[in-house]
């Protein structure tokens, strides 16, 4: 069984036993999170999709700064180099059940 869930203004297909990286969420390592925004469910009958009564609850595994976007400017001959860089902060969330 997988589930289609929005957060973050992302949507992941998650199962139980994945882990997934969202948009910074409120909490600490080892606390249960609900996600209530369920877009679908699929499972072996098929997919249900629209207005499903649905949710996911996951772990959160880890809080931190796991990604970074470096944005490099460079002019030939001109001496002229740029480095900028971003972390967006990331959760790590294993998904625990998916509960429809």
């Amino acid at each position: 069984m997988y589930a289609v869930i929005k957060t973050g203004g992302k949507q992941y297909k998650v199962a139980v036993g994945d882990e997934i990286f969202v948009e910074k969420i409120e909490g600490e390592a080892n606390d249960t999170v609900t996600f209530e925004d369920v877009l679908a469910v699929g499972d072996d009958d098929g997919i249900k999709a629209g207005d499903v009564k649905a949710t996911v609850t996951g772990e959160i595994v880890k809080q931190g700064k796991n990604k970074k976007v470096v944005v490099l400017k460079y002019k030939a001959k001109k001496g002229y180099r740029r480095k900028n860089g971003h972390r967006q902060p990331y959760t790590r969330v294993r998904i625990t059940a998916v509960n429809v």
